[in-house]
């Protein structure tokens, strides 16, 4: 299988190349690691040069974080203008729900306008280039992303972890954009209600690790084999064996991010 979202440089190095040395011994082929900003970018970079068969990069600057300054943002995307040949994706993009929904709630202020330019500005990257998006965009932000997509004409958008309204779910879906479940559709009711509704042929799995997560998982370090976890409640909600329910993600994720072509041994 494939971990459709993971931010792997935000483990320690020990970890990662821990992580990465175990993949094989649980069925995992790859991963695509999403970045934060330049900083995170560089060290994804560097683990997708030591692992090229392994890890899928995507680069950009997480929304769930103060806003870049005009020097920072320029040079992010310079840097990415430099990589853009060995880039999986744009991501991890998207707009601040939760930052904002933490400052509305101690009654301070949110300017949402600024991180709207910082992803329009993105998405002109992706478009430009011609590259899929990794998306963090959830409840009525989702509608707001899918107004800049629209814009940009991009139809490669995959919105990670996603949860919304359903006038987005079904733009979402007449768009044929994707999604992703994390292991907490094994525990989450609105998850899973959700993994009913959205068509199998648009869902990826992902683990979004080092993120922890409850019920099952609770006190275990996140792991790109829990995808195994999600493949197999996704296929008890659609009616697949584990299997088949990990065969068809598999294929789902592997034609939005294609696999790099294996080296002669």
């Amino acid at each position: 299988m494939i971990d459709a979202h993971l931010h792997l440089e935000q483990y320690s190095a020990a970890e990662a190349e821990e992580l990465l040395d175990e993949l094989p011994q649980h069925g995992v082929e790859a991963v695509v690691a999403v970045s934060m900003n330049l900083d995170s970018c560089i060290r994804t970079q560097q683990l997708a040069e030591r692992c090229p068969q392994r890890v899928l990069p995507a680069y950009g600057y997480h929304p769930e974080q103060p806003l870049p300054s005009e020097a920072e943002l320029a040079a992010l995307l310079a840097w990415m203008e430099e990589h853009v040949s060995s880039m999986a994706a744009v991501g991890e993009i998207g707009l601040p729900y939760y930052r904002r929904a933490e400052a509305l709630k101690r009654g301070e202020p949110f300017d949402l306008k600024p991180y709207l330019r910082l992803l329009d500005l993105l998405l002109a990257f992706a478009a430009r280039h011609a590259k899929p998006v990794v998306l963090h965009a959830v409840y009525e932000d989702a509608l707001l992303a899918c107004d800049l997509l629209d814009k940009h004409g991009i139809r490669q958008a995959h919105f990670h972890w996603f949860k919304g309204p359903e006038e987005a779910v079904a733009r979402m879906i007449g768009h044929g954009y994707y999604i992703s479940f994390t292991p907490d559709i094994v525990y989450e009711p609105e998850i899973q209600a959700l993994a009913r509704r959205y068509p199998p042929q648009l869902v990826m799995a992902e683990t979004d690790g080092p993120w922890p997560f409850e019920g099952p998982f609770g006190g275990r370090r996140t792991h790109p084999a829990m995808v195994r976890d999600v493949a197999a409640a996704w296929g008890a909600l659609r009616g697949y064996s584990p299997s088949q329910a990990g065969s068809m993600l598999t294929a789902n994720t592997a034609r939005f991010y294609p696999l790099p072509p294996r080296r002669n041994q």
